[in-house]
């Protein structure tokens, strides 16, 4: 099978998975995205569809709570912050030469912490109300106001990555491979 088509029919899948999931398990934010993000640079050989993948799955999934009234979906410049977050995140993927049983997870916690970091001080730096303070002692709130949700992150993070690199491990080497054959 086409590396292109087999790449837009993974991508495609988990675009509509990462909508879906976010939105159905909106608050508990029991989400793919991170790990979607993660996938896509340590996978996707095509630097704009790797960068792509993330994006348009956030946006479907912000798109699908704004349309159907389950939250704001589009909240504002903070959330742009939060989509350069995910960048950085494939970035991160970007450097995963391996997907070993050892590898995966250190970077899946690596991916969460990443983005926790970026997202916090990206909340941080466009907190109107100034909800936590100023400086660096405000920064410090806002991360440790953050720490429940990378807490469950870390678990939702880990098990994506798992079922992701593993499926398309598996998918490699029992479909794609014979396809090709």
């Amino acid at each position: 099978m086409n590396v292109n088509r087999k790449h837009i029919i993974i991508g495609t899948f988990l675009i509509v998975l990462a909508a879906a999931m976010k939105a159905l398990t909106f608050p508990f934010s029991i989400n793919p995205i991170i790990a979607i993000s993660l996938f896509s640079g340590a996978v996707i050989k095509d630097r704009k569809l790797s960068f792509a993948l993330p994006l348009l799955s956030m946006f479907a999934s912000d798109l699908m709570l704004e349309i159907f009234n389950i939250a704001p979906g589009f909240y504002g410049m903070g959330q742009i912050g939060n989509y350069a977050s995910l960048l950085a995140v494939t970035l991160l993927g970007f450097t995963m030469k391996k997907t070993t049983p050892v590898t995966v997870p250190a970077y899946s916690v690596a991916a969460t912490l990443v983005f926790f970091v970026l997202s916090n001080t990206n909340c941080f730096l466009f907190d109107n109300l100034n909800t936590y303070g100023t400086g660096i002692q405000g920064w410090a709130s806002c991360l440790a106001a953050g720490i429940p949700f990378v807490k469950n992150g870390l678990i939702t993070d880990l098990g994506f990555s798992a079922a992701l690199f593993g499926t398309y491990t598996l998918a490699n080497k029992y479909y794609f491979e014979k396809a090709a054959a």
